[in-house]
């Protein structure tokens, strides 16, 4: 298996970034927002890059705006761009706004699924979660997605039950509890 690493987003990996949203990958699980994010970055790259990660707020996929979460978010490359994967958090707390479904999401372009990416990805993030307090954090995927549910599983994740999925009528997103000692040491895997 391929090693990956993290990069901080950066505008040295943005045109990377802009070839996987012009391929139709996109960064948002329950919605594709592939071209507007296109548009965007087009626009201002600096801009969309500074609103991406650091607006104090962030718009819902039903255009309500909330407070944007302290996180940590990483671009996942293996030489070239894979993916995405970030965690939100409140200090001092396990609990979440009813606006986030759980504490990390990730996502891998079509073209490198099916290399455990993902699953080292997961792994890869733990550290940083227990760096800010968290012996567990919550993960959820869509109850009709076999591959995330394996990749929460391979990182020790234990079912927590349902929650309605907002964007999908008649699906429920199944939520896992996932505990961060079992990640590998993340620090050496940071890059940029």
């Amino acid at each position: 298996m391929t090693d990956i690493t993290f990069l901080r987003p950066s505008l040295a990996w943005l045109p990377a970034y802009e070839d996987a949203l012009a391929r139709g990958w996109s960064p948002n699980t329950d919605q594709d927002v592939s071209r507007e994010q296109l548009r965007q970055l087009r626009r201002n790259p600096e801009r969309f890059l500074h609103d991406l990660y650091n607006s104090p707020m962030i718009r819902l996929a039903d255009g309500q705006e909330v407070a944007r979460l302290p996180a940590h978010d990483f671009w996942i490359n293996d030489g070239e761009f894979c993916g995405r994967i970030g965690f939100r958090f409140q200090r001092g707390t396990e609990e979440l706004p009813p606006t986030a479904y759980g504490h990390i999401g990730y996502t891998i372009v079509p073209w490198k699924q099916r290399r455990g990416y993902a699953t080292q990805a997961l792994r890869m993030i733990l550290p940083v979660c227990r760096e800010e307090g968290f012996s567990r954090v919550l993960i959820t995927c869509d109850d009709d997605n076999e591959a995330s549910r394996k990749v929460i599983l391979a990182n020790g994740g234990v079912p927590a039950g349902t929650v309605p999925h907002n964007a999908r009528p008649g699906h429920v997103k199944l939520q896992f509890w996932v505990p961060t000692d079992a990640g590998v040491d993340a620090t050496a895997s940071l890059a940029g």
